[in-house]
């Protein structure tokens, strides 16, 4: 193989390649240049890998964003609320062009932001409940007290009257439903179909009370509170747990009014449940009477027991008072029920003014309903039981009728 003249076949690779041209720096220059893009390729996908793009090649604008604390707001009104030569529409034209009332976080519902939106024009609206002026914490919940500017729940929290009709009412009527807050069906239904100025008495024991009391409120109905009170007849007829008694077990009253009182808020006073022995016993009612003055509260004696000194004793106390004239449905039904509801519009051309009760019966409910659809054309006004002693007629203020309820019905 030696001496083998070398082919293309045998001649080893490469030993015929040219060897290198140029000077040697020229090689080292070239080299040193293709090293450093190498090196620079090599960091950007390294950077690449390690940062990658969020936005994907995408272009990118970066805003400052600046915070301001948003103006405190209450019940709006101004002007329209279009934009203006002097800028764009305020926060508060928006809201109220939009018809809303807007509670800001920090006011009067921390930690939330909540919108009442009317139902129509001019609709009338109760304050909110619970008021933090009018209420006090105890182990039974919040109690109402008065404010320390003299403001009190009977005035807080009452339904407003509202503007003076065009024509003078031939009469008011006062009308107070009793016994809700137990039965959800009548509950909803006394909620819904009365109309407005029509009060609701609310049962200490009823479920999710507060719910329910603020949805009556939200309507436009003024809320009482009924205190089951000892009858004549107990405990043969009792009116329920933490009822108010007399003789030795008055002692235990006070505990046991607060235990009510707790149940819900927003109420303009109390009505009695029942209570025709204590209502007539005047040292067991005079504590309980100075409990309702110090905590500004309205009382309504249902009329139910014409031995009752509730009504003039709380007046005698400078308690705003007032007792209920008829009880429309102690015959429960239709025709019995419309019998009185006419005798209230005599009963209310004669006196100016006269306040009526009855319970949640379904069919109580919807003759009141019915009944009321025309009390206008009639010239008769609806009026809230917290306004009645302001259309009393002194003539009449010290009688009273118990209507259908006889002397033998002390209860």
């Amino acid at each position: 193989m030696a001496g083998t003249p070398l082919t293309e076949l045998n001649r080893p690779l490469g030993q015929d390649r040219a060897g290198p041209s140029g000077k040697p720096w020229s090689r080292w220059l070239a080299t040193g240049a293709a090293a450093c893009v190498g090196t620079v390729i090599l960091g950007l996908l390294l950077m690449v890998a390690i940062h990658r793009d969020p936005h994907g090649g995408e272009p990118v604008a970066i805003a400052s964003i600046e915070k301001r604390v948003a103006p405190a707001s209450t019940t709006l009104s101004g002007p329209d609320p279009s934009p203006t030569a002097h800028g764009p529409a305020s926060a508060a034209q928006l809201e109220d062009s939009a018809g809303v009332t807007v509670v800001r976080a920090g006011e009067d519902a921390p930690g939330a932001i909540v919108i009442t939106v009317p139902d129509a024009a001019g609709a009338i609206r109760l304050a909110p409940a619970p008021d933090n002026r009018l209420v006090e914490r105890s182990r039974y919940g919040l109690l109402p007290k008065l404010g320390p500017d003299g403001a009190a729940p009977a005035k807080i929290y009452a339904r407003p009257l509202g503007a003076e009709p065009a024509t003078k009412p031939a009469g008011r009527i006062a009308l107070l439903i009793g016994g809700l807050g137990i039965s959800q069906s009548g509950t909803a239904d006394a909620i819904a179909k009365l109309p407005g100025p029509v009060s609701l008495a609310f049962a200490p024991y009823g479920n999710e009370l507060e719910r329910t009391v603020q949805r009556a409120r939200g309507e436009g109905h003024e809320v009482f509170l009924q205190l089951p009170m000892e009858p004549f007849d107990y405990p043969d007829n009792d009116p329920g747990p933490h009822t108010l008694l007399t003789g030795p077990k008055a002692q235990d009253n006070i505990d046991k009014l607060h235990w009510s009182l707790g149940r819900f808020t927003g109420y303009v006073g109390i009505v009695n449940f029942l209570g025709g022995r204590l209502t007539s016993d005047e040292v067991a009612l005079s504590p309980i009477l100075r409990e309702f003055a110090g905590r500004g509260l309205m009382v309504v004696d249902d009329g139910s027991s014409p031995r009752s000194l509730l009504a003039g004793a709380a007046t005698r106390a400078q308690i705003p008072a007032v007792k209920v004239d008829r009880v429309i449905d102690a015959v429960a039904r239709a025709d019995a029920i419309d019998k009185e509801l006419a005798a209230l519009e005599t009963l209310a051309r004669d006196q100016g003014v006269v306040v009526a009760a009855a319970s949640a019966l379904p069919v109580s409910i919807e003759r009141i309903s019915r009944w009321a659809q025309s009390l206008e054309a009639r010239k008769i006004a609806l009026v809230p039981v917290s306004a009645a002693r302001g259309f009393r007629n002194p003539k009449t203020t010290g009688s009273v009728s118990t209507g259908s309820l006889s002397a033998g019905s002390q209860r």
